[in-house]
């Protein structure tokens, strides 16, 4: 048997590595002419190594686990290192608190901010811990294929106790009123892709993910784990062909039956589509076998695009941790320029990465090596003239937290925003992490994995189950790796 894997992201590579455990015939197919798909990496002529997407590195047990599927451990790619403090914030006046990785400490500085805070936080945590576990080791685990596979009693009695009703919001302030603590809590949801009023209340499973299992950092940088992926393939002698991008899917009889790369069809028997599932099923489909319509997507609630600056600088910047995030401004209003009325942001927040601070080997000895992102709403017009205006907020707002000149220093500079993922992913309207995590959109009712026209045609990625992340994006392969096998016995 053997089966095609459109694109080399964490779930291409995942679903590949799982397929060729089974002793499957696997090729996976790139459009680019590197891998990684948005964990990309490059490195410039003047020394510096830039990660194009991912930085912050939760969950470790999830890529742990993938490792031993495999008979490996993560420390056999690359070393983590624990980042303390896990991360800066900065708030108006330049209020600063930098956020312990110590569990304990933690629960200091909410006792600091807001008195009885420490036991709320605890309280908090255990039911977070609580929804982590079922999340991620159950939910997070099932296709999506239909609402029977949540009908066991006990997992129907764990999810009467996840808060899918709520809104992550009004959840945090049952607890809590000072608007610091509520940032801490509330900033991974600008990225989950939603209003924090509309996100289910599950989602604190991701306060305890990276405020108690900690903020980690892969030595080297992301394109490190990457590439360990890319060798547990090689266990299984899985070629990925590169500047290969597929072109369509030739179908017969309800059955995919080759995948056309470059002009030439390559025959196949199953394929898991990587790639953007808009994409697939608008440009490599017919119309009669995809499971969506266009009116369909376009309904649907995406997470945000981004504008990215890569930035070299020749000296050390002072004042800055590994990851910063720069809150001056109003959360809310921010996140209702994303998903209520679209529009480059009136007074964006962002978010700043300096791994240099971590790791000596992604910049040139002195130099600092900076990650800019800015979140935006998807579908919006971008152009040189209007990054370069952002690029000049964001600095204003560095060098007056630092009180140093840093633009003079730079000798290195990229963006990277909605239309370079276009080009480069295909993403619909070139969002950056996939479908929001609202309660409209989660689990049987995100995308299907398999398709519901062609019979040996599955998806995986941040448009399926389970969502948006790189933890994520690792299950989403083994779901839709184990869909296909299943599907063939």
């Amino acid at each position: 048997m053997k089966a095609s894997v459109i694109g080399s992201g964490f779930s291409g590579l995942a679903a590949a590595s799982y397929l060729g455990k089974e002793g499957i015939d696997v090729e996976i197919y790139e459009k680019n002419d590197d891998i990684g798909g948005r964990a990309r990496s490059f490195k410039t002529q003047n020394g510096y190594t830039f990660d194009m997407g991912p930085s912050w590195y939760w969950m470790p047990e999830i890529f742990e686990n993938f490792f031993n599927n495999f008979g490996f451990s993560q420390s056999d790619f690359y070393k983590l290192k624990l980042l303390d403090p896990s991360f800066k914030m900065i708030f108006k006046d330049d209020f600063v608190i930098d956020v312990p990785s110590d569990y304990e400490k933690l629960c200091e500085l909410f006792e600091s901010l807001e008195t009885g805070s420490a036991g709320k936080l605890k309280k908090f945590m255990n039911e977070a811990e609580y929804k982590y576990n079922l999340g991620m080791n159950k939910l997070a685990q099932k296709p999506g294929n239909s609402l029977f596979e949540y009908f066991d009693f006990r997992f129907l009695k764990g999810l009467a106790s996840m808060d899918v009703f709520s809104s992550f919001s009004s959840h945090i302030r049952k607890y809590f009123s000072h608007p610091a603590i509520i940032s801490i809590l509330e900033f991974p949801v600008l990225f989950l892709g939603a209003m924090p009023s509309k996100t289910p209340a599950l989602y604190s499973l991701m306060n305890y993910a990276g405020l108690k299992l900690g903020t980690w950092y892969p030595e080297g940088g992301f394109g490190n784990v990457i590439n360990a992926f890319k060798k547990v393939t090689e266990k299984y002698s899985i070629p990925i062909n590169l500047s290969s991008p597929v072109s369509s899917i030739i179908v017969n009889k309800n059955k995919a039956r080759a995948v056309r790369v470059n002009g030439v069809d390559v025959n196949t028997d199953a394929i898991i589509a990587s790639a953007d599932y808009h994409h697939v099923e608008s440009k490599l489909l017919e119309y009669e076998f995809r499971n969506y319509s266009e009116s369909y997507w376009d309904k649907k609630t995406f997470a945000p695009s981004c504008l990215i600056y890569y930035v070299g600088i020749t000296k050390k910047i002072k004042n800055l941790n590994h990851h910063n995030l720069f809150f001056q401004n109003d959360l809310n209003l921010h996140a209702e320029e994303i998903y209520d009325s679209p529009k480059w942001p009136t007074q964006p927040l962002f978010y700043l990465c300096c791994p240099s601070k971590s790791d000596k080997t992604i910049a040139p000895e002195g130099h600092e090596n900076l990650f800019l992102l800015l979140p935006i709403a998807p579908g919006l017009e971008d152009d040189t003239k209007i990054r370069e205006k952002y690029f000049d907020i964001m600095m204003d707002r560095i060098e007056k937290f630092t009180s140093e000149k840093i633009r003079q220093f730079i000798d290195y500079k990229k963006s990277y925003c909605i239309s370079d993922f276009i080009s480069d992913y295909n993403a619909y309207k070139g969002n950056a992490y996939g479908l929001a995590n609202t309660l409209r959109q989660t689990a049987v009712l995100k995308p299907k994995i398999r398709s519901k026209k062609i019979n040996n045609l599955f998806f995986t990625g941040q448009l399926t189950v389970p969502g948006p992340g790189v933890p994520p994006a690792i299950l989403s392969g083994k779901i839709a790796a184990n869909e296909l096998i299943k599907s063939f016995r």
